[in-house]
């Protein structure tokens, strides 16, 4: 992730999503991808590491959880969802295991896993 995010532009970003979410509009692409890369931000933060790689196409990608680095190739835990998906996740406003089970949540390698790591705390 290129720079941090200000809590203050990352608040700002969520509320925008959720209130589009509310009156069933699509939020703006920026407010969207600020959002995104506001709780990746908050995940690294949470579960500094780089073992998982979570990917949340097309805004973000951050390695976290503490274990063997991934460098090159293919990772062997990896984490991908769609924007609306984690964010959901991300505020506890859908479970780990019911967006998995829906297949909303694809997820490969022994550490694939976030559940124990959310909701954050935006």
């Amino acid at each position: 992730m290129p720079s941090r995010i200000p809590t203050d532009a990352g608040r700002a970003a969520l509320s925008a999503v959720r209130a589009a979410g509310a009156s069933a509009q699509k939020p703006p692409r920026t407010d969207l991808a600020t959002a995104v890369r506001y709780l990746l931000q908050l995940l690294v933060e949470k579960a500094p590491g780089g073992s998982v790689e979570v990917r949340v196409p097309p805004f973000g990608a951050v390695q976290v959880i503490d274990g063997p680095r991934h460098t090159r190739g293919t990772p062997p835990n990896v984490v991908e969802t769609d924007p609306a998906t984690w964010i959901a996740l991300a505020l506890g406003e859908e479970r780990w295991a019911d967006a998995a089970a829906s297949g909303r949540i694809l997820a490969s390698g022994i550490r694939a896993d976030l559940s124990d790591l959310l909701p954050l705390r935006p």
